[in-house]
């Protein structure tokens, strides 16, 4: 203590002041701060990932949003909080939200934990890169050039280009604008005026995003031609080719094809060879959003749901999914590799990508982005691509597919499940009728009774945090569970819990 108190009198005698402000030394205590952190990281360890595969903890400790608010204390402060207090928000930030990790978790197209991404994301976290230029990130640039080329193998292409960005759906909208750079590459200085009428096709089961997308790029959403599906939700190829035809005699100018191989809610792949064909005819640009099916490529047995995938012009496809690369990890592949993606996106600028520096700046990545500022979100895949090989995450891939087959099996065993349809993926979705409307008959007072069913019990199984299962209606269906597995946590014994808590908690509905 005397020693500090000396210093800081020595400090005040040399004080440079600066419109009032002392320059001298930091004004951080630095020991202070990693003491906080290294109690933080315990706190982690214990909360997080040492519970992440104990089925007897809750997935979500539910309270009502006027309650958390309390018990977070969200108020910021003129004068800052003690480190104990902190640490005490940190214990129940981690307590009330959502487990994504526990193997109950079944919500959403992410879940589970894996260790060697989630030490990537401490490390990325902690060293603070942004990969825009070699000379302030050589690892992460080298790393994203390593992991593109692999996923460019599994995809087919003899060669190409890529580049990871924040989420599948700005994957489809950087794949959208590169489609019309090249179907009209002076709108990149002349903008939208001198254009025709540019009109762009997906199916009735694409991803929301293909609309947004359609209005951030100023193409519009009247411009989204929706082909239709067949029962199990995938593009109908004739369908395809009828809204061409129909574009053209408009006058439009057709220039893309958005295929999915994965949907949303039904997990459909798409006929992708067909569909490319009608594209090779039209001279249209072929995308197919892979976000969510496109890990399949990696397992020799199921890759066959993309058979045709190396026939498009780009491919959207999230390792963060399927894979567990931890949110987010998403890459936009493009076959061209004449520097496309770079002629669309460059801006340019001076400051950041001199063209004199003293290392080859092909390695200068950044102005094939939209954005400036990039995580290195594929070091999360190096590390687990490296940790469990290829083998390793085909076993994800073939073992999630297993078990959602394991409950489709268990489905028709069991009364008052209903499935809607057999999953070809990871998605299962199905009905549970409560013993109270299984002698009822079809009609439209059943079904409406039926939409209820699902919400209900999902608020149940919330607040009692047993588990996490989505519902929805969709196209003209009522509501139904739509049951997906991806963690490797996830056995057996989930699937049969997952079905009986559905009985118990609908017991009396």
């Amino acid at each position: 203590v005397g020693i500090c108190k000396q210093e800081m009198l020595q400090v005040k005698k040399n004080a440079v002041l600066v419109d009032g402000v002392i320059l001298n030394g930091p004004i951080m205590d630095s020991k202070a701060g990693e003491k906080f952190v290294e109690e933080a990281c315990k706190i982690i360890m214990e909360e997080v990932i040492q519970k992440a595969d104990d089925v007897t903890e809750k997935v979500c400790e539910w309270r009502a949003p006027e309650t958390l608010k309390q018990i977070l204390d969200l108020e910021m402060r003129d004068t800052g909080e003690s480190h104990q207090k902190l640490l005490q928000l940190c214990r129940d930030v981690i307590q009330y939200s959502v487990k994504t990790s526990h193997p109950r978790f079944f919500n959403q197209l992410y879940a589970g934990i894996d260790y060697y991404s989630l030490v990537a994301r401490f490390i990325t976290e902690a060293l603070n890169p942004s990969v825009y230029t070699y000379e302030v990130s050589p690892v992460f640039l080298l790393v994203e050039e390593a992991v593109i080329k692999k996923m460019i193998e599994f995809i087919g292409w003899e060669e190409g280009d890529g580049i990871f960005n924040p989420g599948g759906s700005v994957s489809n909208m950087y794949a959208m604008n590169l489609a019309r750079y090249k179907f009209c590459p002076e709108i990149k200085e002349k903008g939208l005026s001198g254009l025709p009428r540019l009109v762009l096709f997906t199916s009735e089961e694409c991803h929301y995003s293909m609309k947004k997308a359609a209005s951030f790029l100023g193409i519009g959403t009247e411009n989204v031609y929706f082909i239709k599906t067949d029962e199990r939700g995938k593009m109908i190829p004739e369908e395809l080719e009828k809204q061409v035809q129909r574009a053209r005699k408009e006058g439009s100018a057709p220039f893309l094809v958005c295929a999915t191989a994965g949907t949303t809610v039904l997990g459909a792949f798409d006929p992708l060879d067909k569909i490319a064909d009608i594209c090779e005819k039209h001279g249209l640009w072929l995308h197919v959003d892979a976000s969510w099916g496109g890990s399949a490529l990696l397992s020799r047995k199921h890759c066959r749901l993309l058979h045709g995938i190396h026939r498009a012009d780009s491919v959207a496809w999230n390792p963060h999914k399927m894979l567990l690369a931890g949110i987010q990890c998403c890459a936009l592949l493009v076959k061209d590799n004449s520097g496309l993606l770079k002629n669309c996106y460059s801006a340019k600028a001076a400051y950041l990508f001199q063209q004199d520096k003293f290392y080859d700046v092909s390695y200068d990545t950044g102005d094939k982005s939209i954005q400036c500022s990039r995580r290195p979100d594929a070091f999360k895949f190096w590390l687990m691509w490296k940790a469990l090989g290829t083998t390793g995450l085909e076993e994800r891939v073939n073992r999630a597919l297993a078990l959602a087959r394991y409950l489709v099996e268990e489905i028709k065993k069991r009364e008052g499940f209903q499935l809607l349809l057999e999953p070809e993926y990871a998605n299962v979705c199905f009905w549970y009728i409560p013993p109270s409307l299984r002698k009822m008959e079809d009609g439209p007072e059943f079904w409406q009774k039926l939409r209820q069913v699902a919400p209900t019990i999902k608020e149940r199984m919330i607040k009692k945090g047993s588990m996490m299962l989505g519902y929805q209606p969709h196209q003209g269906k009522v509501n139904f569970f739509r049951q997906v597995v991806i963690s490797p946590q996830v056995s057996r014994e989930d699937m049969d819990f997952l079905l009986d808590e559905i009985e118990l908690l609908a017991k009396d509905l």
